[in-house]
């Protein structure tokens, strides 16, 4: 990108044209016969299809990850799933780096804004870390699943630990063990704790490691409650939903399928346990499965659509409209309640522009999903359930599917495509790319005037 076009761009646009870039570029290298098994040219949509879902960390696939494509196919994914998860601006920094260019005040407040900070100092080394800390917690996740995956596949278990340690990370739901995903793992220990750990490290989102790293770098001897006291507003929102959410997700899973013999009504305690808390992690974006999706009750699809709504945390890995999000608006409903002015937790209050920042996540969100949604439904023409789980893992990039996604007609595939897109994006992000200008409107202020609501 010229550096007279880069001043141009917003911030919005950059980040938005990098992984639209990434997309034809994968594209066009999956098309190629090289990248399949069979050493034929793959159709140019399975092609963007499959850039896209590897961009977008998704996980949604129309040909399998496994049996379609070669080595050299299944790298190009990777290294897409990795730019993905880590995006444009963390990878053009450390390229600047690599080569020893000068990272410009332009540079800083790209990084500023992809990770929505506040401050411009300390961002390089910001950036060196989540690298760093990146390549770390994967090589970690990579060396455990080889104690799995060796013995079960030889050496090809080295890439298969390696593919699998970078997608759960990048909550990309992508493998190379099967069609059936981790669902010949259901039972098993460690790859079901090496997933689900990985998936919730790469949701949280950095500025959360941030915080940590920062906090136990100035005194290694804080109990966890001096910790905890620390932490700034943001990352205790993170943890405390998080947790919510995994806790509520889990229980009401098991609670739901605990006699359905088509999910865990015939496994032991333990295990129904274990299945129902993957289920409850992977629904936050991560795409992985244990349990086939189609096998749930509607009940447990109507907690699993929820949670993927929801998704996992800002400037992370995941998708959805974010953990922080739905707090504020439940704390905000709250405050209205009591009558309270501010919308107050942990001894703070929230901003009123992150209020109504949330208030336009949501409603942006959900506006992209009645339409895509629409679109879903006069093309394919299938079960509205399935259809409306299909477009809510597009959307908050979650890659479960309830078998719908290798029987899309073209046009449907490419509502699928952009709606992935739309979501790895940013619904409002997405509204602010066409702010050619970078325009912030003006100050105008009519007088205020009151309206009934409910």
């Amino acid at each position: 990108m010229s550096g007279h076009l880069k001043r141009r761009l917003t911030t919005t646009q950059i980040i938005a044209f990098g992984f639209l870039s990434a997309i034809l570029v994968g594209m066009f290298f999956l098309m190629l016969p090289i990248s399949s098994k069979e050493g034929v040219w793959t159709n140019p949509v399975d092609a963007l299809f499959t850039a896209t879902t590897s961009v977008c960390v998704t996980g949604l696939t129309t040909v399998s990850t496994a049996e379609h494509w070669s080595v050299f196919g299944q790298v190009v994914i990777l290294v897409l799933i990795q730019f993905g998860g880590l995006g444009i601006v963390t990878f053009t920094t450390f390229t600047l780096l690599v080569i020893g260019s000068r990272i410009t005040l332009k540079d800083r407040l790209l990084i500023r804004d992809a990770y929505n900070l506040d401050s411009l100092n300390g961002l390089v080394k910001l950036t060196k870390r989540v690298l760093k800390g990146t390549l770390i917690v994967e090589g970690i996740g990579a060396l455990l699943y080889m104690t799995v995956f060796i013995s079960d596949y030889g050496l090809n278990g080295i890439f298969y630990s390696v593919f699998n340690s970078v997608s759960a990370f990048c909550n990309a739901g992508m493998d190379l063990i099967g069609d059936s995903s981790l669902a010949v793992y259901r039972d098993n220990v460690i790859v079901n704790s090496v997933t689900v750990s990985l998936i919730i490290l790469g949701g949280i989102g950095f500025p959360v490691w941030w915080d940590f790293l920062a906090i136990r770098k100035k005194n290694r001897k804080l109990t966890p409650k001096s910790i905890w006291n620390r932490f700034e507003l943001h990352t205790k929102l993170v943890l405390f939903v998080t947790l919510i959410l995994l806790l509520l997700g889990t229980v009401l899973i098991f609670a739901i399928e605990y006699n359905n013999p088509n999910t865990i009504g015939k496994l032991s305690g333990w295990e129904k346990l274990q299945a129902s808390f993957f289920q409850s992690v992977t629904t936050r974006t991560a795409g992985f499965y244990t349990i086939p999706q189609e096998n749930f009750t509607d009940a447990s699809a109507f907690v699993s659509l929820i949670l993927m709504f929801i998704g996992g945390s800002p400037s992370g890995t995941a998708g959805g409209i974010k953990t922080v999000t739905v707090a504020m608006i439940i704390l905000t409903a709250v405050a209205i309640v009591r009558n309270k002015q501010y919308t107050e937790v942990f001894g703070r209050s929230i901003s009123s522009e992150n209020v109504r920042k949330g208030i336009a996540v949501i409603v942006v969100s959900v506006s992209m999903l009645v339409f895509a949604m629409g679109a879903l439904c006069i093309i394919e023409q299938k079960d509205f359930l399935d259809t409306l789980y299909e477009t809510m893992s597009a959307l908050a990039t979650v890659g479960l599917s309830r078998g719908m996604t290798g029987d899309l007609s073209v046009p449907g595939k490419i509502v699928i495509c952009a709606t992935m897109f739309v979501g790895r994006v940013g619904p409002i992000s997405l509204a602010l790319l066409f702010n050619i200008n970078g325009h912030h409107g003006n100050n105008r202020h009519y007088p205020v005037a009151k309206v009934r609501v409910g």
